[in-house]
């Protein structure tokens, strides 16, 4: 399970996504998916009032390029097995740096550290909602 710091009264917007799963389930799912392969300081950047591109970027980054792929594979398995939901578009598998899964309402990018500090995608979006999501401590 995660557990999602951020204010007690605000969730994930539910948003169309074009499909009976809302871009709120489809974050649940991924960061979950993240979290189970070890994936490092995962972020939701809720971006729909700043942009119609998507709804939500999910970041996350891994520590090689075999554990990136792990991340990417364990978000795209976990979608097509729970939801149904596939891709619609995917880039980066080849060379394992920075991956992108594009699923319309939702955007994932899985990258190394490096490539996430260089970047910076939580800067460029600094106007979005974000949220950092954090594994829940085994009880």
């Amino acid at each position: 399970m995660t557990k999602i710091k951020e204010p007690a009264n605000k969730r994930f917007e539910e948003s169309y996504t074009g499909s009976k799963v809302s871009s709120k389930d489809m974050v649940e799912v991924i960061t979950e998916a993240l979290l189970s392969k070890k994936g490092q300081d995962v972020t939701v950047m809720d971006v729909s009032e700043l942009t119609t591109l998507t709804d939500y970027f999910v970041v996350a980054h891994g520590n090689s390029d075999v554990q990136i792929k792990a991340l990417a594979d364990a978000v795209e398995d976990d979608l097509r097995e729970k939801m149904g939901e596939r891709a619609w578009k995917k880039e980066g598998f080849n060379t394992r740096s920075w991956i992108i899964l594009d699923y319309v309402n939702v955007v994932i990018h899985v990258m190394s550290k490096e490539k996430r500090e260089y970047y910076s995608i939580e800067r460029m979006w600094n106007d979005a909602k974000i949220t950092k999501v954090e594994d829940k401590p085994a009880s």
